[in-house]
This record gives C-alpha cells, sequence and structure tokens, in this order.
C-alpha cells in the first residue's frame, strides 16, 4: 500500500450505462455511499478490496471495516461466497491493525488508565484467526482452495503476533519461496530471527528490505539498528536510527530509541555534568514526543514513566515542591506504569512496568498495592534484581523477615544466581539481627551466614577493582562499600569471634568516618576499646583521648555522655599503664562531674584498696551505696571487696540481703552466697553432733546456690567450677559428715580439669544431691547439645521421681525436647509425645496461654510434617488425625491472634501468620487424604499380589521337588533291579564256570617230569619260541577276562583263552618253571 501517485481512479458501473468514477485520493469518511455504488453495481471482488484498502490506508479503518463486512453480505446474498477469500483475508488484517492499539492486559483495578471498556489483542487475535479459517473453509468448499501470497502472509502475521514463531517462519518462508523480494515476509522473517537472537542473519534480511524498499514502513532502519546494538555496534544503531528519524520524522520507534539511548549516555560519569544535563534532556524530549506519536506504545510509556519518577525524585531531593506537584508527578507515572503493563507485548516490558508501578505505589506509602506489583513482576521474572529487592521491602514493612529473607535468598541462590551487592548487603543485615521464635543455634548460624554474606560483598569489590586496572570502579558498588554503617555492621558480627575482623571492620568504617567532616567519638571510642583489651595500650590512649576531644567540642547532652564514657574508658587505661595519678585525676574529674558515677567511685576505691587503705575504701563504697542501693554491680563488687577484705559474715549477710531485697536472681550474689556457705562450712571444726549436721547443712546450701545460679546462668564458670569442688570432694559425704582428711590442692585442680564440660558437673553433682533440679539442669545441658534422647530421660526422671508428673515446667521441656528431636529426625511418633506433654500441662494449667500456643504449633507442625514425608513413611489414620488437629490450631491460633489482653506470653502478629499459613497448608489435606489412600491402596494391592506370587511360587517348587524325587525314586528301581538281574548272571556264569573246570581236571592226564634239553635248533626251537611269545602275550591281553567272564560264545570260538583262565587254577610249579625258563630263553635271544 505505498503506491501514493496523484489522479487514482477507480470506475463503477452502475446499470448498463451509467459509470461512476471515485477519486481514490479524495475519500469520503462516511462510506454509505460508496456501498450503495458497490452493491448496485454488484462489482467484483477486486474493487471491493482495492476501496477498503483505500480506506485503510487514510487512516479509516473502521470504514474499512465495514466495507469488508458489506461485501461478505451482498456476495452472500448473490451466492457468491466462493470469491470471498480476499474479504476475509482483508478483515483479518483489519483485525490485526486493531490489536496494535489494543491492551494486551486489561487491569481489573487500574487507578489511573482505565481499560475496562476496550477489547484486548487476544480478542482481536482470536476473530482474524477465525476469520481466516473461514476464509480458507469457503475456498476449500468452492474447490478454488487458497490461493495467492496475501493468504499466507495474513496468517503469518496473525501467527507472528500471537508468538507462533515456528508457524509464522514457515508461512513467511512459503510466500519468499515463490517471491524471494516480498518485503512484507521478509520482515517477519527477520523480526522472527531477531527474537531467536540470530542478529546478523536479520541484519542482512533487514538490509534486503531496505534496498528493495526505501521507503518502506515499517522502516526496516528501525531494526538494522537493534541488530548493529545486540551485536555492540552502538554508533552504527544509532546512526540507522538517526537516519529513520530523518526519512520518517512522525514515526516514533525511532524516537523512543534515540530518546532512551541519549538517557542512557547521562548516566555515564566519566562525561562532563553539563553535557550528561544535555543529554538527558534531550532523551527526554524525544521520549516525549515518542509518547505523544503513540499513546498506546509500551515501550514508550515506559521509558516516559521512568522520567517522572527521576524528576519526582530530583525535586523531592533538591527543591522541595509543593504536595500538588509530587501528586501530579505520582499520578501521572502511575498512570504510565498502568500503560505500560497493559500494553506491553513482551516480558521485559511487563516486568518493567510492574516494577515502575510498586515504586510509585511504594512511594506514595501504598503498601498494599507495592506488594502486588513487586510480587508480579517477581512471578514473570524471578530473578529479576530490583523486583526481589522491592519484594523484599515490603516484606520488612509488613514485618515479615523470613519471608523477606526468602525473597533475597532465591535471588542470590542458583539456579541462575544473580550478583547483586545491593540484595546480599540487605540479606546479610536482616540475618544479622535475631528474629522472634529463632533458637540460638539458629541465630549462631545466621550470624555465621551474615558474615559469609559480608564477605563476599567485600572480596566481590576487591575483584571489580582488579579487572577495572587502576581505572575508577563504578559508581553503586562504591557506594555500598563506602557505607559506614554496613562496616559497623560486620564489627558487630565479629564480636565475641574475631578481633582482628572486627577491628578491620571498625577501621574501613572510621576511614570511611574520616571523609567526612565530623568523625563520630564513638567510632573512635570502639576503636580504642578493641586495642585495649587487645592489650595495645599507647594505641588505645591516643584515640581515647581524639575521641575526648571530638566529644567535648559536642554541645548537646549526647556529647556530654559520650564524653563521661570516653574519660572513664581513659582512665582505664592510664590504670593498665601504671599511671595512677593520670587515672586518679580522671576519675576525681568525673566524680565532680558526675556525683553519682558509682564506676569511678568503685574504681577509686579499687586503687585505694590497692593501697592497703581498706578504711578509706570501704566508706567511699558505702556512699555509693547510699546513692544507688539498687545497682546490682555496685553490690557485686561491695560483695568482693567484703570477701577480699577477709569480712565473710557482713558479706554473707550482705549477698543475703542482696537476694533477698533486690534480686533473688542475681548470678553473682548466688554464687557469692555458695562460695561463702562452702567456706563456713569447710573452716568449721566443731565436731559434735550439732556442729556436724551444720556442717552438712552449710555444703547441702552451697550446692544448692551453685545449681540455683547454674540453672540461671548455664554458662557460669564460676558456679560450675564450684559444682565441680563440692562434688569432687565429696562435700556431701565424708567430708560434709566427718572431720576427716583434707584432699589437698593437687586432687581439686586435678577433678576441675577433669570436669571440662558443664554435664559432667552435673553428673557428680545427681550423685552427691538426690535432686530433681539436678536432672532437670542436666536435660537442659543435653537439650543444648541436641541430644534429645539423653534430655528426655533426664526430664522423665526429674518429672517422675521428685515431681510426682506434675511439675507444669519440666512438662513443658520434655515437649520442647520432643518437639526437637521430632524436628530433627522427622518423626512423627516424637511430635506425638511433644503433643501429650503439652496438653499433661495444659491440664495442670488450663489458663496459661503459652501452653495453649504450643499446643496449636504442634498440631500445625505435626501436619506440615506429615505433609512433608513420602506417603510410605505415614499412615491414613495419621494424616487424617493431624489434619484434624492442624483444624483445631488454626482455632486456637485464631483465638490467639484475637486475643485482647493487655500482656500476652507470645506473638499475636506471629500468631496471625501462623494462621493464615494453617489456611494456605490445610487446603492440600484433601489432596494428600486422596494420595495417600491411593498410595495405601497401590501398595496393599502389591503385597496382595506379592503373596499370591510368592504362593504359586512356592507350590510350583514343591511340585518340581515331588516331580524330582517320583522321578529319583524310579531310577533307583530301576538301578536296584539291574544290580539284581546282574547279580543273578554272575552267579549262573560262576556255577557254570566251576562245573566246567571241575570236569577239565579229571579229563587232564598227568604230566611226568621231563628232564632238561636244549633249547634245539632249526625250524623246532623257533616253533617253540613262537608258540610260547605267543602265550604269553595272550596271557598280558587285559581284555581277555573281561572278554570269558561276560561273552559265551567267544569261549566257544577261541578255547585258548578259555584255557588260559583256568591255567592258574590247575598249574603246579613245575609248569612254572618252564615257563620261567622259556622267559630267560626268549630275552636270550634278543640280546
Amino acid at each position: 500500500m505505498d503506491d501514493t501517485s496523484t489522479g487514482r481512479t477507480i470506475d463503477i458501473e452502475v446499470g448498463s450505462q451509467e459509470v461512476i468514477t471515485i477519486d481514490l485520493d479524495i475519500l469520503d469518511p462516511n462510506p454509505e455511499d460508496v456501498l450503495d455504488l458497490l452493491k448496485d453495481g454488484q462489482c467484483k471482488i477486486w474493487v471491493w478490496t482495492k476501496l477498503a484498502g483505500e480506506y485503510w490506508r487514510k487512516g479509516y479503518l473502521e470504514a474499512a471495516e465495514k466495507i469488508a463486512r458489506t461485501a461478505i453480505e451482498s456476495f452472500r446474498a448473490n451466492g457468491n461466497e466462493s470469491h470471498l477469500p480476499p474479504i476475509y483475508s482483508m478483515l483479518a488484517n483489519i483485525q490485526i491493525a486493531y490489536a496494535r492499539k489494543a491492551p494486551k492486559l486489561i487491569l481489573p483495578d487500574a487507578r489511573q488508565d482505565n481499560m475496562k471498556g476496550e477489547k484486548s489483542k487476544e480478542d482481536y487475535y482470536r476473530e482474524a484467526a477465525q476469520l481466516l479459517n473461514t476464509g480458507e473453509r469457503v475456498g476449500t468448499e468452492s474447490g478454488e482452495g487458497v490461493r495467492g501470497a496475501l493468504s499466507f502472509l495474513t496468517r503469518g502475521i496473525q501467527q507472528l503476533a500471537t508468538r507462533s514463531m515456528d508457524d509464522a517462519l514457515r508461512s513467511f518462508d512459503g510466500v519468499l519461496i515463490e517471491k524471494p523480494t516480498n518485503v512484507v515476509a521478509l520482515l517477519g522473517k527477520a523480526r522472527i530471527l531477531y527474537a531467536r537472537r540470530n542478529f546478523r542473519e536479520a541484519l542482512r534480511i533487514f538490509q534486503d528490505v531496505l534496498r528493495y524498499n526505501p521507503r518502506c514502513l515499517p522502516d526496516p532502519r528501525i531494526g538494522i539498528g537493534l541488530c548493529f546494538w545486540a551485536l555492540d555496534q552502538r554508533s552504527k544503531a544509532t546512526a540507522a536510527w538517526q537516519r529513520s528519524m530523518e526519512v520518517n520524522p512522525s514515526e516514533w520507534p525511532a524516537q523512543v530509541l534515540l530518546g532512551l539511548e541519549a538517557i542512557n549516555s547521562s548516566k555515564n560519569d566519566t562525561t562532563p555534568e553539563a553535557e550528561r544535563a544535555s543529554l538527558f534532556m534531550h532523551g527526554t524530549r524525544l521520549i516525549n514526543m515518542a509518547f505523544k506519536s503513540n499513546q498506546r506504545s509500551a515501550a514508550a510509556a515506559n521509558a516516559l514513566c521512568e522520567v517522572f519518577l527521576r524528576k519526582e525524585e530530583y525535586d523531592r531531593v533538591c527543591s522541595s515542591p509543593t504536595l500538588s506537584i509530587r501528586c501530579s508527578y505520582s499520578q501521572k507515572a502511575l498512570k504510565l506504569a498502568e500503560r505500560t503493563i497493559q500494553f506491553a507485548d513482551t516480558l521485559t516490558i511487563l516486568t518493567e512496568g510492574y516494577l515502575r508501578a510498586g515504586r510509585v505505589s511504594h512511594a506514595e506509602g501504598s503498601l498494599t498495592d507495592a506488594s502486588k506489583y513487586y510480587s508480579a513482576a517477581v512471578e514473570g521474572q524471578p530473578k529479576h534484581v530490583v523486583g526481589a529487592i522491592g519484594l523484599a521491602q515490603m516484606q520488612m514493612q509488613n514485618d515479615e523477615i523470613a519471608a523477606a529473607i526468602h525473597t533475597l535468598d532465591t535471588l542470590l541462590q542458583p539456579p541462575n544466581a544473580q550478583r547483586s551487592m545491593e540484595a546480599t548487603v540487605i540479606l546479610a543485615s536482616l540475618r544479622a539481627h535475631p528474629r522472634p521464635g529463632v533458637s540460638s543455634s539458629d541465630v549462631a548460624q545466621e550470624r555465621a551466614k551474615a558474615r559469609d554474606l559480608f564477605d563476599r560483598v567485600i572480596k566481590g569489590f576487591e575483584l571489580d577493582e582488579i579487572r577495572a586496572n587502576g581505572h575508577a570502579a563504578p559508581k553503586p558498588p562504591r557506594l555500598i562499600l563506602d557505607d559506614m554503617e554496613m562496616h559497623l555492621e560486620i564489627a558487630r558480627l565479629w564480636q565475641g569471634e574475631s578481633f582482628e575482623r572486627m577491628g578491620k571492620a571498625l577501621r574501613d568504617a572510621f576511614r570511611i568516618n574520616e571523609t567526612i567532616e565530623q568523625i563520630d567519638s564513638r567510632l573512635l571510642n570502639n576503636l580504642a576499646a578493641l586495642q585495649q583489651m587487645e592489650g595495645h595500650f599507647p594505641e588505645a590512649r591516643a584515640l581515647y583521648e581524639r575521641a575526648l576531644t571530638i566529644a567535648m567540642g559536642l554541645v548537646t547532652d549526647q556529647g556530654e555522655a559520650m564524653s563521661t564514657t570516653i574519660l572513664y574508658n581513659l582512665a582505664r587505661v592510664y590504670e593498665e599503664q601504671g599511671e595512677e595519678t593520670l587515672a586518679k585525676d580522671a576519675y576525681e574529674k568525673l566524680v565532680t562531674r558526675h556525683p553519682e558515677y558509682v564506676d569511678a567511685k568503685i574504681r577509686q576505691a579499687q586503687m585505694l584498696a590497692d593501697l592497703n587503705r581498706h578504711n578509706d575504701a570501704h566508706e567511699l563504697l558505702k556512699q555509693c551505696l547510699v546513692s544507688q542501693n539498687n545497682n546490682l554491680n555496685l553490690r557485686a563488687y561491695y560483695t568482693y571487696f567484703l570477701i577480699q577484705t577477709n569480712l565473710p559474715k557482713p558479706a554473707r549477710e550482705f549477698v543475703f540481703a542482696t537476694l533477698k531485697d533486690h534480686d533473688k536472681h542475681d548470678v553473682f550474689s548466688l554464687c557469692a552466697a555458695g562460695w561463702l556457705w562452702y567456706h563456713q562450712a569447710r573452716e568449721s571444726r566443731d565436731a559434735s553432733p550439732k556442729g556436724i549436721e551444720e556442717r552438712r547443712q552449710g555444703f547441702r546450701r552451697t550446692a544448692e546456690f551453685y545449681e540455683k545460679a547454674l540453672h540461671l546462668d548455664p554458662l557460669c564458670a564460676f558456679a560450675a567450677q564450684g559444682l565441680a569442688i563440692v562434688t569432687a570432694e565429696d562435700a556431701l559425704g565424708s567430708l560434709g559428715g566427718a572431720l576427716g582428711t583434707v584432699p589437698g590442692v593437687d586432687d581439686v585442680q586435678r577433678r576441675i580439669k577433669n570436669a571440662r564440660e558443664a554435664l559432667d558437673v552435673f553428673a557428680k553433682v545427681r550423685e552427691s544431691i538426690d535432686d530433681g533440679s539436678v536432672y532437670l539442669n542436666m536435660g537442659h545441658c543435653y537439650y543444648a547439645r541436641d541430644e534429645f534422647d539423653r534430655a528426655i530421660e533426664s526430664y522423665e526422671t526429674a518429672l517422675t521421681r521428685y515431681n510426682d508428673s506434675h511439675n507444669v515446667s519440666i512438662l513443658l521441656c520434655l515437649c520442647r525436647s520432643w518437639y526437637a528431636k521430632a524436628a530433627k529426625d522427622q518423626l512423627f511418633s516424637a511430635m506425638k509425645q511433644a503433643l501429650r506433654y503439652a496438653q499433661m500441662g495444659y491440664h495442670i494449667q488450663p489458663n496459661d496461654k503459652a501452653i495453649v500456643y504450643n499446643i496449636a504449633m504442634i498440631q500445625q507442625k505435626s501436619a506440615e510434617m506429615l505433609f512433608a514425608i513420602s506417603p510410605a513413611k505415614r499412615t491414613l489414620k495419621d494424616l487424617q488425625r493431624v489434619i484434624d488437629q492442624a483444624a483445631q490450631a488454626q482455632k486456637l491460633f485464631g483465638s490467639l491472634a484475637s486475643d485482647k489482653s493487655s500482656m500476652v506470653p507470645y506473638s499475636r502478629d506471629i500468631a496471625d501468620q501462623r494462621r493464615k499459613y494453617g489456611d494456605s497448608m490445610l487446603r492440600k489435606g484433601d489432596e494428600h487424604l486422596a494420595a495417600q489412600r491411593q498410595f495405601e491402596t497401590e501398595a496393599q494391592a502389591k503385597i496382595n499380589a506379592a503373596r499370591r506370587k510368592r504362593q504359586e511360587e512356592k507350590e510350583k517348587q514343591e511340585e518340581v521337588e515331588r516331580l524330582r524325587m517320583e522321578e529319583l525314586r524310579k531310577e533307583a528301581e530301576k538301578l536296584a533291579e539291574e544290580r539284581r538281574l546282574a547279580r543273578e548272571k554272575a552267579m549262573q556264569w560262576t556255577q557254570e564256570v566251576k562245573g566246567e573246570s571241575d570236569e577239565e581236571r579229571e579229563r587232564r592226564p598227568k604230566k611226568t617230569r621231563k628232564p632238561k634239553q636244549d633249547a634245539g635248533s632249526g625250524d623246532e626251537a623257533e616253533s617253540k619260541k613262537k608258540r610260547r611269545g605267543g602265550k604269553i602275550k595272550k596271557t598280558t591281553d587285559g581284555d581277555g577276562e573281561d572278554q570269558a567272564m561276560f561273552t559265551e560264545d567267544e569261549d566257544l570260538e577261541r578255547p585258548t583263552k578259555k584255557r588260559r583262565v583256568k591255567k592258574p587254577v590247575v598249574r603246579d610249579e613245575e609248569e612254572d618253571e618252564d615257563d620261567m625258563s622259556r622267559l630267560h630263553t626268549q630275552k636270550r635271544q634278543k640280546e
């Protein structure tokens, strides 16, 4: 449709005489008159399509559609429907043209850009496909089939618009086979190749289109520029777009691309500020022009939305505009973002639209909308960095820290892990802070992960600096690395773990802090404290003095507080360096400025005590107690002072007063009381029964105080050492009851060395003191070591042996241990035990809401556990029970979350979150039940089938064995019969041979002895040799005897054998001699 030459007309014949000429360059927007002429003249189909196309070229799309639809009605009425395929193709193209300006997604809750009254692209594409199918059907029914390139091109364009790339490519290739220079097919194929990232081939085709038709629209120069840009030839891309803008100044694609290129160039830090501002303004103008040209372009709307967001941020930071201007920017940006979402054709543009809508809602404080938009962005592109960070921010605003951690973890973990320093720092900060409901071991693991994440950020920046090879590092990473708060957080994470890493983080923070005008004295104080703990007193002193100078320059109350703390720390360094005068002056200054500062007075008292001025130190401490009698640190030091000055009785009275009137759970006071009782009992020399009983009572009290201290603080080394000493010396046994030989110091040290773990201490205490609290504390230690079975054993002992199964505290400890065991080993039976103990505690204290919360938690976790394991490890009965319990837990969580009491022993928010989580979990209950039923049915069927198969195999084996035994029996019978017959035959033969031998013996004549003769000579001698030689040879034949035994016929034919067999029976000595002589004669002849 590129023929725009002047003087174009078309003639329509009306009747037989009249011809009306229509000037195609001057068309009435209202096509009614033209329609009347077309119908009256019964024009051919090409006239209708020609006029519809001309109206379309003029921009009268609705008129063109009306002409096409009227043509269909007219030809159907005349019975000429077979001529309509071109009209159907025309209508399909018109629907595709409508779709180009239709929203792809209609937001149901759009606040600024409401598109509910419009049809979506999908509707137009569906109608276009129906029209194409109708055209093909009509052509097939008429026998003409589908002919011409128009149908294939229309089908290819429709397939390309619906992202059916393979089908579209086949359609375009079909056209190009017949006409290789068809620019529409070439443009379509080039777009498909570009989408498939085959940029070089796409570039070649775009260039061919430009060569075939330099005035082609859409302009192939846009595609050429995009291909050059993808091939990293930015200057050629920009030149192509600029040429496109020169040739087609009213077309918007080149304006958008050039505008984005100018704005991106303005972000280059190496470009001068004036040039950057000029580039930004130029890009903004181009994008604004593009949006005015096509207000339904998602790319233009997206770019313009970003411009408005930047303007709003700039004005908010720099010029502080009025609220109305801010609202105007916000509303425009939101409308453009919604426009982007609704008209986006690609996932990237759609995600950008959601992100910008989320940013606008976030800036307005509409967290619900912001969360919705960020979630949509992450759902489309789970690894989008900005989307994940925005969603995590919303989750943090909603106090969903675990969800925020999961979101950022998903972004940074494989597959397709993203490298984002911003997200890594946020995730590390989230992991660094403890969360409600997280155990101490999990907190330690989270802190370790946070340290690893921060290390990854630091190492990543170092690698970037190496790759930069001396050039300036990118600005965002540089800003992150120069964040002082991040380094301070790293220092807090390494506190107690590594002084070296902690010091490095503090020094990095100090380096950053030095770049600003005012140095933070608190940072200097922390650095100095670290140096002091490492024993670097000169360095610590210099830092303290510098920090003190800065803090004293502050006029606020905070400056006074900081200077006080820093001066105290400086005085402690003076003490460590042995400069008593400077330390004394510093403490006096502190006391003068703050008479209530007891820490300074305590140090003054210690300095006096070091000088053996105990009375002065005592008076000073008494003054401190008068002003701050409730200060437990002060009372602890005073107890220490009394013990050190050998005043055990006042010390004991003071400790008991602390425990009685101030804090009965003060660990230091408990340990001091235990030591005082132990010292008093050990030093007692009263051998009377009353004295022995008091001594025993004193040791018992010692163990009680130490045990109580360990119960409050399982890591209290002093209490653990005290219990080890009491147990090792058997203070509750022979030592407590009699004044025998006191163990030496070596024995005590040996026992302390062997008692390395708290469990050993409690085991020794258990042997000495028969009290349930010992087992309870042992259970605590086992639980802390994750030895849940032994913890349960200890708790059970404490519960059943000492508390008659009615101690709620121990019941809850058992519940906790079984729950932890279930979670660790994934044992549903353990989870049932945890629920049983929680219910026992609830029966004793039904008003304890913490127990109710635990019951609900266990019930929900039981369902979660069974849902997570395979059907083979659970039963339908258990699954149904936990689902019912989980439903009950939902009610409990609901009541706990809605509890209006002023103080509750749980978090209402967490209870409500558990309820919501339970709702989502229980939705899968029916699915799990169905899966379990199916599994058990199939498993039972398999078992039955296996049983039947085993039975059949067993019966088959038994039958085979029976047949084998029967065959063996028959063979044995046959063999026995053969043996019987052989024996009978042998006996018969023996009898026959015996009878014949007797008969021959009777008939044989008796032989006379003859004198020996010479062997003779001649033939006679030779004849003898041969006869005797032959006889000897026959006697050596092994088969002759067998033949004589079993073959009677051969015996008759060969009598010589028969005689040979008989010879052993009848031969006498003379014959033996004759035989020997013949053998000697033969031997001599051979020689």
